[in-house]
């Protein structure tokens, strides 16, 4: 039942408490109306016998102790949602910001969603293609995984985001319409145009939605936005049947504002000041991800978060490599060598690769080139090191030959243009054309099956793929 009362206790910051509460509940949705008629909304977060401390969504500013009515609605924050939500850009809290007017909702869900019990869930096996080697060839997105992205102040994450937000697509042979929900918390507004603009020239954006918390936007509305676009996700995967790609950029901002709120509910805080329960915060939005059994959609998850002084020790990397299947880190030294997407393959991992790859998902030598490629790398790192002592010269042969594949790997499949798009096939005949620059007894992480028919074959080779193309280029111009 609604109730209305006249007046506040206290107001500090975003929070404000009310005395004398009854018959609310934890997360509950409250209005605020002033004398000014200004309307602002609110959600409870602690309620203890008849005092409820309720955090606002929005600036504080206008309202006093005296003149503001506080509306207790009786139910949770709910989202209005209906086919026609995609295409469409949302603020933190789902209001429309793009000036085509409210949606027509045909449902409305509690944006924290509804338990998922494990024993409906379906193990993960289809990949999705992004267009990225390094991610594609290495450390495979998998449909219905949550594969963070680890990146640094300043690192080119947000292109990232973008181009994988335009390019990926279901693996072949995968039925279903894909569509990507996309959610900023807390970017500069030029951060948050350059998202759109990228959707909008690109073509992309009629299968994505996008909820945008700005900078200058209230703190509050970052701990709501990924919940607003996990809902929108699930609406469109399990009642609609679409594959949903949500990216979720940056969890970072999302974590500070978690230790903000917490700092002024005056709670005890944990390792680095963040509250105790980050680590359930997080799985409650991480874990949302994933494929039910009888629904044909699935909802996968890149969530972005940029480490704090590229500390992946500190808590929010550390809590998320816990909860999530892997982690893409991208490394400032590569960065360095003006090589785009800075991935460093090395720490890097899809710990749900191993189940949807191979034959009948991607080809039957992804495993195997991936292995090798992982081997290969590790040991250029190795010859690196040792010529950084020794000199180039001091090294075996072979050394030269690692040291030679490490930079070819890291300038020819590593790095991309911003917009080159490989499919599995180019970044798989790419690796061949890479490994051939070894001896064929060298590649000891491939079967003589494999090396038959890949190693001397250049019918696998991306280099000639390549070539044909431009030829058949040139013959139609």
């Amino acid at each position: 039942m609604a109730i209305e009362y006249l007046g506040l206790s206290s107001i500090e910051g975003p929070l404000v408490v009310v005395d004398g509460v009854r018959g609310a509940a934890y997360g509950d949705i409250v209005r605020f109306r002033t004398n000014r008629s200004d309307q602002k909304v609110g959600q409870i977060i602690t309620i203890e016998g008849e005092h409820a401390l309720i955090q606002v969504f929005d600036s504080t500013t206008g309202m006093s102790l005296d003149n503001t009515h506080t509306h207790f609605t009786g139910k949770g924050m709910e989202l209005g949602l209906g086919p026609d939500i995609l295409g469409r850009t949302f603020n933190g809290i789902g209001q429309p910001i793009d000036g085509l007017g409210a949606i027509h909702a045909e449902v409305s869900r509690d944006v924290n969603g509804a338990p998922l019990n494990p024993v409906s869930r379906i193990y993960p096996r289809d990949y999705i293609e992004t267009g990225f080697s390094a991610i594609d060839g290495l450390t495979t997105l998998i449909r219905g995984q949550k594969l963070p992205i680890f990146s640094g102040d300043g690192m080119p994450h947000n292109q990232l985001a973008a181009q994988i937000a335009k390019q990926a697509k279901l693996g072949d042979g995968v039925d279903g319409e894909f569509a990507v929900v996309f959610a900023a918390m807390g970017v500069k507004h030029d951060v948050a145009d350059f998202f759109k603009r990228s959707f909008e020239e690109s073509g992309a954006m009629e299968h994505v939605t996008m909820f945008v918390n700005t900078a200058d936007d209230p703190v509050m509305e970052r701990l709501i936005t990924p919940r607003m676009a996990l809902t929108t996700a699930e609406y469109l995967a399990y009642d609609l049947g679409k594959h949903v790609l949500v990216i979720l950029t940056d969890m970072t901002s999302f974590c500070e504002a978690l230790r903000e709120v917490s700092n002024a509910k005056q709670e005890i805080p944990s390792r680095k000041g963040y509250p105790g329960y980050l680590y359930s915060e997080l799985a409650t939005i991480y874990e949302r991800a994933g494929i039910v059994k009888g629904r044909q959609g699935s909802v996968t998850q890149i969530p972005i978060l940029t480490m704090p002084n590229d500390d992946i020790t500190h808590p929010i990397p550390d809590l998320t490599g816990y909860i999530t299947e892997g982690q893409v880190v991208l490394d400032r030294s590569i960065e360095g060598k003006n090589i785009y997407p800075p991935i460093n393959p090395l720490p890097s991992l899809s710990r749900l690769m191993k189940d949807g790859i191979g034959d009948g998902y991607t080809r039957e030598d992804h495993d195997a080139v991936s292995n090798q490629l992982f081997a290969a790398y590790s040991q250029a790192i190795d010859a690196r090191s040792l010529a950084s002592v020794i000199g180039e010269e001091e090294l075996s042969d072979l050394d030269k030959k690692y040291l030679a594949f490490g930079e070819a790997f890291e300038q020819e499949f590593i790095g991309q243009k911003q917009d080159e798009n490989r499919t599995i096939t180019d970044t798989l005949n790419l690796g061949w054309d890479l490994l051939r620059s070894f001896p064929r007894t060298e590649l000891n992480r491939m079967d003589s099956q494999l090396l038959d028919k890949y190693y001397e074959n250049t019918t696998y080779s991306y280099k000639k793929d390549a070539l044909d193309k431009d030829s058949k280029q040139d013959g139609e111009d």
